[in-house]
C-alpha cells in the first residue's frame, strides 16, 4: 500500500536559480531559505514519488493534464540556459490510477503521450512550474519518479474532488508520495512587476497565509476567482487539488517564507501529517458557492437580470423569451450594442455581441447575445441547464467608436479596441483581466482577427457601459 507522506507549496521563479539569476536571486533570499528547509524536509522523508501540480505545463479549460510518457525531460532555454537540463522517470503505475480514479469520477483529465502533445502543438518537455522546485530538490534528493500534473481550469468542487481521488490512487499503489503544490501568488504587487498594481493582488496574499497559518485550509476552496483573477495569482487552483488531496488527514500547515521582491508573491509553505481525519468539503464548497451566486443575484443590474432570463428561457424552452413587461424605457427607446459576457467559477464561459445594433432596442439586443454567448461561442461548448446556477453575467453597452492613429491614444481600462485589415477585424472589450497594456491589448485582438502584426491595420477605440 503507498502512503502520503506530506504536501508543500512552492513558488517557482526561475530568477531563484543562480546561473539564472545571475546575484538578482540574492533579493529573494527569504524564499531561498524556505526552499532549504523544505529540500531538507523532503530530504528526510525520503520519497519513492514526487507528484508537483503545476499551472504552466499543457493546460486545458476542461481538464486537469497527467503526462503518461515514461521518459521526462526539461529545460531552462527559454530562460537562455539550455544546459540547465533534467531528466527523470514516470512513475506510470501510479499515473494509471489517477487516471482510472478521475474517469470513474467524471472528472476531466487529459492524457499527455507523445500523439497528444502532438496533436495540440503542444511542447512535451517539463515546464519551469515543475522544474524550479526539481532544480532545488535534486541537489539533496533525487531517488524518486515524477508525476507532473497540470491543473485544468475547473471549478473548486472539481480540483478538490480530483485530490481527493489522486489520494485514493496513491493508497492503491506502492511507494512514498510527496506532493508540491507548486504556484506563484499574486503577480500585482507593484507597478515594477510583471503586472501593473492591484490592490487585490496585497489581500489575495495576505488571506493565503492567514489560512493556511491558522489551518483553515477548506477556506482555500471558497476562494472567488474572479477575486484571485484579479490579483494576478497562478498558485490558488495547486492549493486546491492539494487540499483534497490532504482530505484523509490531519493536517499541520505553517508558512515557512514569503515575499515579494520583484513583484511577484512568493510562498513557502508546509502540510506536515500528524494522522487520520477523514474530511469532505464538497458540501461546504457549494454551499458556499450557492450563497455568492444569490447575492450577486440579488444586486444584478436590470441589464444582467434580462440577459440571466435570456439564457435560461430559450435552455428550457428551446425559444427567445420576450421582452419582460418591467424594464425601463432606456432599454425599450435606445437601440444600442452590446455584448454578453459569461463567467463560470471566475472562468470565461462565453461571450459575444455586435459593434452594430440590429434589433428593435436595447432589450432585444441583450436577449439575443445572451443566448449567443450561451450556445454559440465557438471557443467553448454550450451551456447546459445544469449550469444555469453556477453562471454569473456581465453587459457591456458600446458607444460609438473612433479612429485612433496612435497607440498612445489608448487605454485598455477605459477604451474597448478594434482593429480591421479588409474583410477581417477583431474586437477586445477594456478592463479585462490580464490585459494591462495597450500593447498586449493590440496583440490579442490582431490574434482574434488573424492579422499579422506587420500589417498595416486601422485602430479604433470605444467605450462602453458595463452592467453587473
Amino acid at each position: 500500500m503507498g502512503k502520503l507522506l506530506g504536501g508543500f507549496l512552492l513558488p517557482h521563479p526561475p530568477i531563484l536559480i543562480s546561473e539564472i539569476g545571475q546575484g538578482q536571486e540574492e533579493k529573494a533570499l527569504k524564499t531561498l531559505k524556505g526552499y532549504d528547509i523544505v529540500v531538507e524536509e523532503i530530504k528526510k522523508l525520503k520519497p519513492d514519488i514526487l507528484i508537483v501540480i503545476t499551472p504552466h505545463g499543457p493546460l486545458f479549460s476542461d481538464a486537469n493534464s497527467i503526462y503518461m510518457e515514461e521518459n521526462l525531460w526539461g529545460d531552462f532555454s527559454s530562460f537562455g540556459h539550455p544546459q540547465l537540463s533534467y531528466k527523470f522517470k514516470n512513475n506510470l503505475d501510479l499515473g494509471y490510477q489517477i487516471v482510472k480514479n478521475s474517469l470513474n469520477k467524471d472528472i476531466p483529465i487529459a492524457q499527455m503521450t507523445k500523439e497528444m502533445f502532438k496533436n495540440y502543438n503542444l511542447e512535451s518537455k517539463l515546464d519551469h512550474g515543475v522544474l524550479v522546485p526539481l532544480h532545488f530538490i535534486n541537489k539533496s534528493y533525487d531517488k524518486y519518479k515524477l508525476i507532473p500534473i497540470t491543473y485544468g481550469l475547473l471549478s473548486p468542487v472539481q480540483l478538490y474532488d480530483f485530490g481527493k481521488e489522486i489520494n485514493q490512487a496513491i493508497q492503491k499503489q506502492k511507494g512514498n508520495v510527496v506532493v508540491i503544490a507548486s504556484g506563484d501568488l499574486s503577480h500585482k504587487l507593484s507597478n515594477k512587476g510583471p503586472y501593473t498594481f492591484a490592490q487585490e493582488g496585497i489581500e489575495f496574499d495576505n488571506l493565503i497565509n492567514e489560512l493556511i497559518d491558522e489551518n483553515k485550509l477548506e477556506e482555500i476552496l471558497t476562494i472567488d476567482l474572479d477575486f484571485a483573477n484579479k490579483a494576478g495569482e497562478c498558485g490558488l487552483r495547486s492549493l486546491m487539488i492539494l487540499v483534497g488531496i490532504l482530505s484523509d488527514y490531519k493536517v499541520q500547515p505553517k508558512m515557512i517564507s514569503y515575499e515579494g521582491p520583484f513583484g511577484v508573491g512568493y510562498g513557502t509553505a508546509v502540510f506536515n501529517l500528524i494522522g487520520e481525519e477523514k474530511t469532505n468539503h464538497t458540501e461546504f464548497i457549494k454551499d458556499r458557492m450557492k450563497e455568492k451566486t444569490k447575492e450577486a443575484r440579488k444586486a444584478e443590474s436590470e441589464h444582467v437580470r434580462i440577459a440571466r432570463l435570456s439564457l435560461e428561457h430559450f435552455l428550457k424552452t428551446g425559444m427567445y423569451m420576450d421582452v419582460p413587461d418591467d424594464i425601463s424605457e432606456e432599454l425599450l427607446n435606445l437601440k444600442l450594442p452590446v455584448f454578453v459576457s459569461i463567467k463560470k467559477n471566475g472562468n470565461l464561459r462565453g461571450c459575444i455581441g455586435s459593434t452594430k445594433s440590429f434589433e428593435k432596442n436595447t432589450a432585444k439586443e441583450i436577449i439575443k447575445y445572451a443566448v449567443e454567448a450561451g450556445i454559440r461561442d465557438f471557443r467553448f461548448s454550450p451551456i447546459t441547464i445544469n449550469e444555469l446556477d453556477d453562471l454569473v453575467y456581465s453587459v457591456d453597452v458600446l458607444h460609438e467608436s473612433e479612429d485612433v492613429q496612435d497607440i498612445s491614444k489608448l487605454d485598455p481600462i477605459k477604451f474597448g479596441v478594434i482593429v480591421k485589415k479588409g474583410n477581417r477585424s477583431g474586437l477586445l472589450l477594456p478592463n479585462l483581466e490580464g490585459v494591462d497594456t495597450a500593447k498586449e491589448q493590440i496583440r490579442i485582438a490582431l490574434n482574434k482577427a488573424g492579422i499579422d502584426e506587420n500589417e498595416k491595420y486601422e485602430i479604433k477605440r470605444f467605450r462602453v457601459d458595463r452592467f453587473k
